[in-house]
């Protein structure tokens, strides 16, 4: 297939998915009409989203909203809410110390701060996952990789053979990143081999920050990864006022990702809490381009 149709493709796939969020539940004529394009089209273009867990087709459409959230293919994961993961990231390193002690989950979101950590120096950085580690192997940070079973799905180490190099180690910091996030489930995954990695290093953190976007908030998915009280910080870009003033009441500091700054050189953010919710607004710039 052409460079150009594939890009196409892309683009389409992308607008039915914003159009999803939307409206929950489309048809295929009402996804074709608001595209442009034929009914066959759309249906292609449903069935392979579908088969990569990016929504759900029901009869006659398609939904974004299944019961629980199912996972992406990594690939994928990176080409969703791409400008609300830089955002957070670059608000998560406003967090990070140089000399820093700190754990890196896998996911999306936590690649994208991984690629960041160039703006601090003299980190120790631990991280099951292995395009993390990829991204910080030319690094001057010291990075340490913990044992496992390879997950293809995640790139990550999982299960109980991290637990024995996890029991060994202290970190200031764990950025964490989840498939769902509820008030009453807490942390959730696809995997209980991941889901007892997350665990595991969260009882080693003197501060675990999630980084979720909102597409993550008030969906389960299935084995819990982390109880609501293992979460110190939730980092995101919008959040309902309800589920904002739940966290509020349960000790959670929130911190709202505003407009990320340039990288390298960024400028800092500034944080002002109000009743005990952090907001974060930080320099605007040029959408960045390439894959994330």
């Amino acid at each position: 297939m052409p460079e150009q149709q594939r890009m196409l493709t892309a683009e389409r796939e992308r607008r039915i998915l914003e159009l999803l969020r939307r409206a929950s539940v489309m048809k295929v004529g009402e996804l074709a009409e608001a595209l442009g394009v034929s009914v066959a089209t759309v249906r292609r273009d449903l069935q392979g989203l579908h088969e990569r867990g990016l929504l759900q087709r029901v009869r006659g459409g398609a939904t974004m909203h299944p019961l629980t959230r199912v996972e992406p293919l990594f690939r994928d994961k990176q080409t969703l809410h791409t400008e609300a993961k830089r955002l957070i990231a670059a608000t998560a390193l406003e967090l990070v110390d140089d000399h820093d002690h700190i754990y890196l989950d896998g996911g999306s979101t936590v690649l994208m701060l991984a690629r960041m950590l160039d703006a601090r120096t003299n980190l120790t950085v631990v991280t099951n996952s292995l395009t993390a580690a990829e991204a910080l192997m030319g690094s001057r940070h010291r990075l340490v990789m913990i044992g496992g079973e390879v997950r293809a799905l995640s790139r990550s180490l999982v299960g109980p053979l991290t637990a024995a190099t996890i029991a060994n180690l202290h970190v200031n910091k764990a950025f964490m990143g989840t498939i769902g996030f509820t008030l009453t489930g807490g942390m959730t995954t696809t995997d209980p081999g991941e889901a007892f990695a997350k665990e595991q290093i969260m009882q080693r953190a003197n501060q675990v920050i999630l980084l979720a976007d909102s597409s993550k908030l008030g969906v389960p998915s299935f084995a819990r990864s982390g109880s609501i009280e293992d979460v110190d910080v939730l980092i995101t870009e919008e959040v309902d006022p309800n589920f904002r003033a739940e966290l509020e009441s349960l000790g959670i500091q929130l911190i709202l990702a505003g407009n990320a700054p340039a990288w390298p050189g960024a400028s800092p953010t500034r944080a002002t809490a109000v009743s005990g919710v952090s907001m974060v607004n930080v320099p605007t710039e040029d959408k960045q381009q390439g894959l994330e």
